[in-house]
């Protein structure tokens, strides 16, 4: 069983990886919209408000939940 410091030892550089991801993400959003003039269609808002919720979730420092069963379960929705 890992420590706490190892935990975060241990995945770190996997999570910053994934969050720079995300990030990039939403830039690339961004700027289709600015160039577009128009924001995503309604399956793509849906998807962009669920994306949100869940970087939200994850922000949160004593979920009632796991953060995983959490994001299963809104991605589960939509």
């Amino acid at each position: 069983m890992l420590s706490p410091d190892q935990v975060i030892e241990a995945y770190f550089l996997e999570a910053r990886h994934q969050l720079l991801e995300i990030a990039a993400l939403l830039d690339r959003h961004d700027a289709a919209v600015a160039r577009e003039g128009r924001p995503a269609g309604p399956v793509g808002a849906v998807k962009l408000a669920t994306l949100r919720q869940a970087i939200a979730a994850l922000g949160q420092d004593r979920p009632t939940q796991e953060r995983t069963v959490a994001l299963l379960e809104l991605f589960a929705r939509s």
